[in-house]
């Protein structure tokens, strides 16, 4: 009788997506915790319907992959509760690096900002209707760490593509009542929904003192009124960085903004005091495009 193999316990990945979703490794371009880009074109699987999300395209179900763990004891916990554990996966797996970071997140709850229906606590992005999405935890923590000492106490801040009103109400926590967080947005209905979310959270005063506040504008050309700023972050992918944001970022500040078409990166953009731009890469990523609100509307 041959003896019984002693099978290695399968490797715990990252971050609470859904058993039975994987990544193939074909489809990687590049893989890092603070993103995920795959060629569709190689994919070993048949088409999904054109009904599924582009994120449901990227993740697709799959016997022959590594899954994901069950999370069923996570979901019997309460809202707070579930936010703090997602918190704290972030900080384990090096996406979350900083006390300050950890603090806000766990201050502003996420479930306050997805719709109904949808998981908030798992880390993939979420449909928001008008074809736009909330971004994955994992990217939020991303861009705070990228901008955090960008939003001190007092500072200003621009998000762009503010969608359900999220990060900008991070931004808001963290620069605090003496400082200004702007969100715009160009789609009128996420806009006052945004307004809604930020009433029920920890960011309520800061809306009532006007120290947050949340527009209705063309994103890609920001928001002059309180310009210029120290951070701003795009929460769309650009063909190209927009003049009015550059524009707008103030000496010494940065911007952190996805740049690219089907392959996007991330790039941190910091404007030296003498007005300079330097530009770097941090990961490769997969936003939905920066566009016009009629063609967001009609599907890009």
């Amino acid at each position: 009788m041959k003896p019984i193999p002693i099978l290695k316990p399968m490797p715990v990945l990252p971050l609470g997506i859904p058993r039975c979703y994987c990544f193939p490794p074909s489809l990687l371009r590049r893989c890092s915790l603070s993103g995920f880009l795959f060629s569709s074109a190689s994919s070993p699987f048949p088409s999904l319907p054109p009904s599924c999300s582009s994120f449901e395209k990227l993740l697709r179900p799959c016997p022959g992959f590594y899954s994901f763990p069950r999370m069923e004891h996570f979901w019997t916990r309460g809202s707070a509760d579930k936010n703090n554990v997602l918190v704290e996966q972030l900080k384990q797996y090096g996406v979350i690096k900083t006390k300050k970071v950890a603090e806000v997140m766990e201050t502003i709850d996420r479930g306050l900002f997805v719709p109904d229906g949808n998981s908030a606590y798992i880390d993939s992005p979420m449909p928001i209707g008008y074809n736009a999405t909330i971004s994955a935890p994992h990217m939020h923590g991303t861009c705070l760490e990228l901008l955090k000492e960008h939003l001190q106490p007092g500072m200003h801040a621009l998000d762009v593509g503010s969608g359900t009103g999220y990060l900008t109400a991070c931004f808001a926590m963290m620069v605090g009542p003496q400082g200004r967080a702007v969100g715009v947005e160009h789609i009128p209905e996420l806009v006052a929904s945004s307004i809604e979310n930020v009433k029920r959270s920890a960011a309520s005063s800061l809306l009532n003192g006007g120290s947050l506040s949340l527009h209705v504008a063309d994103g890609r050309q920001g928001w002059p009124e309180q310009a210029p700023y120290d951070a701003i972050h795009v929460g769309a992918a650009a063909e190209k960085i927009p003049q009015p944001l550059l524009d707008q970022l103030k000496p010494g500040g940065r911007m952190v903004i996805p740049v690219g078409s089907f392959f996007q990166d991330l790039q941190v953009v910091d404007k030296k005091l003498d007005g300079s731009i330097s530009i770097r890469s941090e990961t490769s990523v997969r936003y939905v495009p920066l566009t016009s609100r009629a063609a967001q509307l009609q599907g890009f």
